[in-house]
């Protein structure tokens, strides 16, 4: 093999991954672990409530209100928190609010009373939408032709954090109990923001205008485009009752019907992960304009979903079914909403099928 010849090899083993889609496959699949491990920190407390109401000696209504609260605290975080990615330098803002998430999760590892518990929950919700600036640094490195699969990958990272963190929960509170859950991920946290610090490109900022100017940006955003309304409703109604299905399926399993104990609900949670599988389909479904017909296509099966759950719960196999079914329509929808909504001030070539 001539000098030459070994030198374009070199360069092509050292580019592999990276030249198909201008993104290496290293930096893809960090920003994907970074995005589960810090949504995650918005459900660890779903199979801990019967637990905190034992030790904090409070109802089961009281109880759920730290799910709420933390999902509060995501809300403000999108409100005011991700728009400063457009202000700020992204690497900076990452490592900062990920510091603030740390320390709030060793808060509530040490907490002594419900409020105390509750409050730490707020702040560590409002700052881990440190995932919610993660995908679209992603779209915004990856090339036209390749944002939704590179967009689908990250996004199948965070879908999995969410469906993994109540086995992970379950599983480290029965052995060390529910403080350790909130300690251990304030240690994720912080290595997190060292490897995202290391490893991250600096990302200047792109607009000078005052805060309250970009917050006021996001009003007109809606006003501008439609499709950014219509895919916020999609995506509201879905979530929600993808929220209240693994609320409410926690319950039904550990009661009279089923008699699963905690680790038995996380190991069931387990098999609703397989949802997260077809996250690289979307994209690629994303790439290719089919849009509009399968957000139809994902909501039908989610409403299915609901039904096979509704009339089969007496059944852990349909149960089971329908949880892949809906977490398959949640990640669907949630993929190809974020291709759209990336590609609003840069739109593609129309497509005969569609696009929002």
């Amino acid at each position: 093999m001539s000098q030459s010849s070994a030198l374009r090899t070199s360069r092509s083993t050292e580019t592999t991954g990276q030249a198909a889609h201008g993104v290496p496959g290293w930096l893809v699949a960090l920003l994907a672990v970074a995005s589960g491990m810090t949504v995650a920190n918005l459900y660890y407390a779903q199979p801990l409530l019967s637990s905190l109401r034992d030790v904090f000696h409070i109802s089961t209504a009281t109880a759920g209100v730290l799910i709420t609260l933390t999902q509060v605290g995501y809300v403000i975080g999108m409100l005011f928190l991700v728009p400063l990615g457009d202000r700020l330098e992204k690497r900076g803002l990452i490592t900062v609010l990920l510091t603030v998430t740390t320390l709030a999760l060793v808060a509530a590892g040490l907490a002594t009373s419900f409020p105390m518990l509750l409050a730490a929950s707020l702040i560590s919700g409002a700052t881990s939408v440190v995932a919610q600036i993660l995908v679209p640094f992603a779209a915004s490195l990856a090339p036209d032709h390749a944002r939704g699969r590179i967009v689908g990958r990250v996004m199948s990272g965070l879908l999995t954090g969410i469906l993994l963190s109540r086995t992970l929960s379950s599983l480290v509170s029965d052995l060390a109990g529910w403080r350790v859950v909130y300690l251990g991920s304030a240690v994720l946290m912080a290595l997190l923001a060292v490897a995202l610090r290391a490893a991250l490109p600096q990302h200047a900022p792109t607009t000078s205008v005052p805060y309250h100017h970009v917050l006021r940006s996001t009003v007109r955003l809606v006003r501008t485009h439609p499709a950014l309304l219509r895919r916020g409703l999609y995506q509201a109604a879905l979530f929600g009752s993808f929220s209240a299905f693994w609320t409410t399926v926690s319950y039904v399993l550990t009661g009279p019907r089923f008699h699963y104990s905690p680790i038995g609900v996380g190991i069931f949670a387990l098999v609703g992960a397989a949802g997260a599988a077809i996250a690289p389909l979307a994209g690629h479904w994303a790439d290719r304009g089919l849009t509009r017909p399968l957000t139809g296509v994902a909501f039908a099966v989610a409403a299915l979903a609901f039904a096979v759950a509704g009339f089969g719960g007496h059944s852990i196999v349909l149960l089971a079914l329908a949880a892949i079914a809906i977490d398959m329509a949640v990640q669907t929808t949630l993929i190809l909403g974020q291709h759209t909504v990336y590609q609003l001030d840069n739109p593609p070539a129309p497509s005969p099928l569609g696009s929002s």
